[in-house]
């Protein structure tokens, strides 16, 4: 198994699969799952030439379960330590829900010297929580909320997730597959509670404005009208406004969980983004 040791000493688990001289796509996963959500894209632009990285988020997955850290600023010097450790050039960040946040936290906190373009798909940015300032987020006693039901149940918590709004399956209409709902479920339960505790603050009051008024690359956003998780409004229609450079994508009917459930349509409209 491959980690990158950080400057606080965290272990960082990450996946590298396909050779080292092709374009490369480094994938951001969302609260509070792992690397292994983008098993749809690696395999699909693994099979297309590129070069695929993913990690798990400090916390989740198979990195280190540590009690601290669990803010963006330390996400995004995480991400900087996998880039530096594999020495990624040119590389395109596809970001997720919290992970899209990240992508756009790590390219405005670090640089863009090492990126050419990036994606973020039914993502936080640009915040979440209701302020003042932020009258169309979702009021602060709904993270409130979530935390309640982790620190009550998070076995239950993160199967009703997955088998109601994350994808959907609380639509009329809608067909629920157990094997989804089951992996969503494997990956939130092999991180740490107190890391997607925490990250439930760190995914809903971190403000990205700032951070996407300075990014200049290419940035693809992409988001289902129908995303219960991260509602469309506050989020994607926002961003792309406060983007310099970024293009919007919007999909109707679609769901939160959309690169899984609808992995054809979002991998060949990756692909023609970055391609083009």
């Amino acid at each position: 198994m491959a980690f990158v040791t950080t400057q606080d000493g965290v272990e960082i688990f990450y996946k590298d699969w396909g050779p080292k001289g092709a374009p490369v796509i480094m994938f951001h996963h969302g609260w509070p799952l792992s690397g292994d959500d983008w098993d749809a894209q690696m395999l699909f632009f693994l099979a297309n030439g590129f070069r695929v990285v993913a990690h798990d988020r400090r916390g989740h997955g198979r990195s280190s379960q540590v009690w601290d850290g669990h803010d963006m600023d330390h996400y995004a010097d995480d991400v900087a330590a996998v880039v530096a450790h594999l020495d990624l050039k040119e590389a395109v960040h596809v970001g997720h829900s919290t992970g899209g946040g990240e992508v756009v936290h790590y390219l405005a906190r670090h640089g863009e010297q090492r990126a050419s373009k990036a994606a973020i798909i039914a993502a936080v940015p640009p915040l979440m929580v209701q302020t003042d300032s932020n009258p169309g987020g979702l009021p602060k006693s709904v993270f409130d909320g979530l935390q309640a039901q982790l620190k009550a149940n998070r076995a239950q918590f993160y199967y009703d997730i997955p088998a109601g709004p994350f994808y959907g399956y609380n639509r009329e209409g809608a067909s629920p597959s157990e094997g989804v709902i089951l992996n969503w479920w494997r990956q939130g339960m092999m991180g740490g509670a107190k890391a997607h505790y925490d990250g439930i603050v760190a995914f809903s009051q971190t403000d990205f404005t700032e951070s996407l008024k300075s990014l200049s690359l290419p940035v693809l956003v992409m988001h289902g009208d129908d995303d219960q998780i991260v509602p469309i409004d506050a989020s994607g229609l926002m961003s792309a406004k406060l983007l310099k450079n970024g293009t919007l994508k919007v999909y109707k009917g679609f769901s939160h969980g959309m690169p899984t459930v609808n992995a054809d349509t979002i991998n060949q409209d990756l692909l023609a983004f970055i391609q083009g």
